[in-house]
């Protein structure tokens, strides 16, 4: 089993604390978000969890608890764009905490267990082809040391997020324009030996050499962790998604980085009254389990094939 922390809220930013509770007793509640009363308890021992995938924009209040992951295999999905306050409100400084934090992280775990996110990509007046052209060479130069690899997605444009996303005066790009980007894209993160590759993106660009990602990624977890997974394609993904089967252990409207363009994330006052709910020695991420509702244990098992192991 990998375990997703998470794509639906930031995790390592706003419930490190909480995360370590958990994995230091050995399961997790989780609430259907389709069904509010349906509720699985998921199982984190060390011994059926093969992986675990964590995603953030700040992995700050994290960094000195790495010691407490020993005995889970990991590694990082760590967004980080060129956009300003304007777009993503709640974000510190990027020149000095989370460029300095991105740093940090690799140094701490290695430069294979930390995927460079740039995502999603969006034009307006301000947010051009040259604008992310020079900030993504920007940004490349301060962290290809850091980091094997770059993961870019355009924006996706969802009826929970129209609202926020006014501000940002979006002009939806053609495809002209996301072959123009991801070929300038594909000659920076070339010249800084950077992989690059595409989330969930339709767009077919083997002439660049960018390939399509996989997010939760099998192979990186065969790579750093030294074993074999037998597991499948995540079917509840977009068709275009590579992704491996994962358990999201996150909570939508839970993230305090406020981002505009977050389709997880999208009621900013819903954000505020969970967070209220939120205690760090709780089994869920936000509220207690009340009498309507329904704890099912979640039966899970580990994907390694000790047969490859032994051989």
């Amino acid at each position: 089993m990998i375990i997703s922390a998470s794509r639906r809220t930031d995790i390592p930013a706003y419930y490190s604390e909480w995360f370590l509770n958990r994995i230091r007793e050995g399961y997790v509640l989780v609430r259907n978000p389709m069904n509010f009363h349906q509720i699985s308890k998921i199982n984190l021992l060390p011994e059926v969890v093969d992986g675990i995938v964590f995603w953030t924009k700040n992995p700050l209040p994290l960094l000195n608890r790495l010691s407490d992951l020993a005995a889970y295999t990991y590694y990082f999905q760590f967004t980080l764009t060129a956009y300003g306050k304007d777009a993503e409100p709640n974000i510190p400084s990027k020149n000095h905490v989370i460029i300095p934090s991105f740093q940090k992280l690799s140094s701490l775990i290695g430069k294979d267990k930390i995927i460079w996110r740039y995502d999603p990509v969006f034009f307006n007046k301000t947010y051009t082809i040259e604008y992310h052209c020079k900030y993504f060479k920007a940004l490349a130069e301060r962290l290809h040391n850091y980091t094997e690899k770059c993961t870019v997605s355009f924006l996706d444009t969802y009826r929970n997020t129209s609202h926020n996303m006014q501000r940002l005066n979006i002009k939806p790009e053609t495809q002209q324009q996301q072959i123009e980007l991801m070929q300038r894209f594909a000659q920076i993160a070339k010249k800084f030996e950077i992989t690059l590759d595409t989330c969930a993106e339709k767009l077919n660009l083997d002439a660049f050499g960018i390939a399509h990602a996989h997010c939760i990624d099998k192979d990186r977890f065969e790579q750093i962790g030294n074993y074999k997974l037998t597991i499948a394609k995540d079917k509840n993904q977009r068709l275009e998604c590579g992704c491996s089967s994962s358990i999201d252990i996150g909570a939508y409207n839970t993230c305090k980085n406020g981002c505009l363009y977050c389709y997880a994330n999208y009621n900013s006052s819903t954000v505020t009254k969970n967070f209220k709910m939120h205690n760090p020695s709780a089994p869920l991420l936000f509220g207690e389990t009340g009498p309507s509702d329904e704890i099912k244990e979640r039966t899970v098992q580990s994907c390694k094939d000790w047969q490859c192991q032994l051989l």
